[in-house]
């Protein structure tokens, strides 16, 4: 059985994680504005759960239309065939958005789906009452310029959960964005790599499982794995095909950070992750940075003030950085800011831009090609 894939990401990582689909071998791909679709079986679905850095969740599209009214969402939804995949006794919560809709309120939205889906499934299932006491069916749904996508969540828990940073220090950046700014900066294990304000240590770990080729879910469970027809084997089996595909060699990973309590973080996260002998941790001033080396790459996310005196602050620790980065040879470097007048302030322009969201805050990627004498 194949079904439709979907796989929500943060705007700007949509062509990216094509990439990153593509190379797990699934296929049928297209775009849209933070979201990517494919298509494939319950195979499909635990090699994307298993083996994608950059996605938030994989979800499994039972059905899309037009909606403008609540009776049209009611009449959409219970046409769908939700006892394909839930059971008498599966829980089906109901979570979701409306963006430019008619049907703006959300709470709403969940009450008239839930009941469809409960009108539907208790039909089929020759019950007045739902016990919904079994595996979590979670339903998802988007409302976008009144269309209807009415999805099942596989992942469970975000995709961004890889289970090794319980701990984080002030305003963290998520896994799956990390893997990202990695992944734009074409990092693959070869050369220097350095994160100068490591932080909780997020660019490195996920510089070192790019590195190393290891899947980010590996470890972990899925809803999925609790449904009928997404048997242990199959997981088991992608489980399997993913540790064949990791690579084993020696990698040059640094991380720094001028706070030994973000160190100490980082370094337990390394830990972890199962990466910490790949990362060297140490504590130094990064507009001091100095080292030179050849096929450096420096992916890093530096503090931005949101406030005024922090913007001060922040204004004054990228002059300072880009003094630093300016006298060194061979580096590149890929940074996150948020703050809108970056460049003046950096003293370059950058060679590149690419715009994306940390959460909900709309950032750019500045990227410099390395120095040359």
């Amino acid at each position: 059985m194949e079904y439709t894939l979907c796989v929500p990401c943060l705007f700007g990582l949509e062509g990216p994680i094509g990439e990153e689909i593509r190379r797990l071998g699934l296929r049928k791909l297209t775009a849209e504005n933070g979201r990517v679709y494919f298509s494939g079986g319950p195979e499909a679905v635990a090699a994307a759960n298993i083996g994608l850095r950059m996605g938030e969740r994989v979800l499994l599209e039972l059905g899309r239309f037009p909606a403008e009214s609540f009776d049209a969402l009611f009449e959409g939804t219970r046409a769908l065939p939700w006892e394909r995949f839930i059971p008498a006794g599966g829980a089906f919560p109901v979570q979701g958005h409306s963006l430019n809709s008619k049907l703006f309120s959300v709470p709403d939205c969940q009450r008239i789906i839930k009941k469809a889906v409960a009108e539907r499934l208790g039909s089929r299932y020759g019950l007045r009452w739902l016990p919904e006491d079994g595996a979590v069916y979670q339903i998802r749904f988007s409302l976008m310029k009144d269309q209807v996508s009415l999805c099942l969540d596989t992942s469970g828990e975000g995709l961004h959960k890889r289970g090794y940073r319980p701990a984080h220090n002030t305003a963290p950046l998520r896994e799956t964005l990390a893997a990202g700014l990695v992944t734009l900066s074409r990092y693959r294990g070869r050369g220097d790599f350095c994160d100068p304000f490591c932080g909780s240590g997020t660019i490195p770990v996920e510089a070192a499982l790019i590195a190393k080729n290891r899947a980010p879910g590996l470890n972990r469970r899925f809803a999925a794995m609790d449904w009928p027809g997404f048997d242990a084997k199959l997981w088991e089996e992608a489980r399997q095909a993913a540790r064949e595909r990791e690579f084993h060699g020696d990698y040059r990973i640094f991380a720094s950070d001028i706070d030994p309590k973000a160190l100490e973080i980082a370094r337990a996260n390394a830990e972890r992750a199962g990466v910490a002998e790949l990362i060297r941790f140490e504590r130094a001033d990064a507009c001091a940075f100095r080292r030179e080396t050849d096929r450096g790459v420096l992916v890093t996310n530096p503090p931005y003030g949101q406030r005024l005196l922090e913007q001060t602050e922040a204004e004054e620790l990228y002059r300072r950085f880009g003094a630093a980065w300016s006298a060194t040879r061979n580096w590149e470097l890929c940074l996150l800011s948020a703050h809108g007048d970056f460049e003046r302030v950096f003293g370059r322009p950058a060679d590149k831009k690419r715009k994306l969201y940390n959460g909900m805050i709309k950032c750019d990627l500045f990227m410099y090609q390395a120095l040359r004498d």
